[in-house]
């Protein structure tokens, strides 16, 4: 049986005991028994304030939109937003606790927002010479596969900070052990509540946890994988499927003629995962009210699956298919949401095919899977 972080409390109890806790959560927060970890806390420490990412404290809000300031009805507790014009803690934040706690399920995807406001709270608690701890959870999408690009610096932002391939496996309790030494905190005091009973192969279904979903458009365990792969369209001009009921298993446009693509697609080697023609109309986002076609992916094999090589074989596809109709969104002047999902430019630029890049960042991910050696806790 496996237990999360939030299931052995006991484990921090020593930290946690030290004063007031801030808890950075959402409705992922769970134990074993479907109790928020809120709850968990609050009846046996001085849990004083709660702390909102994207998507809010209960999931409720859609991707990149403003978190406001709330009072939680349940608690009574002050909710403070650490997404939406300010990522961190703010010197009127860092004095609502002594201790802060962190408990939110990630789904293992360098461009997921979750770890760099984990990130950005230990950089302040650092700073202001406050312990953290971190309940842990597991990776959804294992913790022995890496995958996808290496993120050049160059092109860091909230979707990707730190040179982490795009599969990273680790949990993110690994991830706080990794990061701490990546931006040297050398001050910060961080306990984590281990999981219990996981082990580094496992798939989600096998851990036998509760699901809830981490954002509005990631609802099960087979968006999560297709995730990895297809936020890659979120910097194009071709649905991802949000608005759907399937979002990121969903790609297409209203130009794009599905069973001529799923046929090439067909041809391609992507092991472990099938594309299928599909048919949609998206009911906000891209091509809202339109009816688009495309394919589904359809991850079959997800112990031998690589879905970011197969986002970018699909996308070679369409780029190759339709180069008067796919577009790059662009942020700002110069500036490519393609390019920061990617961690590089080389690709929208044309330089090499997804096949190609994904062969050029072999070394960063070998170089990778040495250096979290001396960070993880499971076999």
């Amino acid at each position: 049986m496996v237990l999360s972080g939030a299931d052995r409390l006991e484990t921090v109890h020593c930290a946690l005991r030290r004063g007031r806790v801030g808890l950075m959560t959402n409705q992922t927060g769970i134990g074993r028994d479907f109790r928020p970890t809120i709850d968990l806390i609050r009846e046996k420490y001085n849990l004083t304030a709660l702390f909102a990412v994207e998507h809010g404290i209960r999931g409720s809000v859609q991707a990149g939109e403003k978190i406001e300031p709330c009072t939680d009805p349940a608690t009574g507790l002050t909710v403070w937003p650490v997404y939406g014009g300010n990522h961190r803690l703010t010197e009127e934040m860092l004095a609502q606790f002594d201790v802060f706690c962190f408990d939110i399920q990630d789904v293992g995807a360098r461009f997921y927002t979750y770890i760099y406001a984990l990130s950005f709270a230990l950089e302040e608690c650092a700073r202001a010479g406050k312990p953290a701890v971190v309940l842990d959870r597991i990776n959804p999408l294992g913790g022995e596969l890496i995958q996808g690009t290496v993120l050049d610096p160059a092109f860091a932002s909230y979707v990707g900070m730190y040179p982490l391939p795009t599969r990273y496996g680790m949990t993110v309790g690994e991830y706080a052990r990794w990061v701490r030494d990546w931006l040297k905190l050398d001050r910060l005091e961080l306990s984590v509540a281990p999981l219990s009973g996981w082990r580094r192969t496992m798939l989600p279904w096998e851990a036998g946890l509760p699901w809830p979903a981490p954002s509005p458009n990631c609802p099960t365990f087979h968006s999560a994988f297709a995730y990895i792969g297809t936020c890659i369209f979120e910097g194009t001009n071709v649905s991802e499927g949000r608005g759907t009921t399937l979002p990121f298993e969903y790609i297409g446009a209203p130009w794009i003629d599905a069973d001529a693509l799923a046929a090439r697609l067909a041809r391609r080697k992507t092991p472990g995962i099938r594309f299928r023609p599909v048919w949609f109309v998206p009911t906000f986002s891209k091509h809202c009210g339109e009816t688009c076609a495309g394919v589904q992916m359809h991850v079959t094999e997800p112990e031998r699956a690589d879905p970011t090589a197969a986002a970018l074989v699909l996308m070679d596809e369409i780029r190759d298919m339709y180069p008067g109709n796919l577009e790059w969104i662009s942020m700002s002047a110069g500036s490519y949401t393609i390019d920061k999902l990617l961690g590089t430019d080389l690709y929208r630029r044309g330089v090499v095919d997804g096949t190609s890049l994904l062969e050029k960042h072999a070394p960063g991910r070998e170089k990778f899977r040495k250096e979290r050696e001396a960070y993880l806790l499971y076999e």
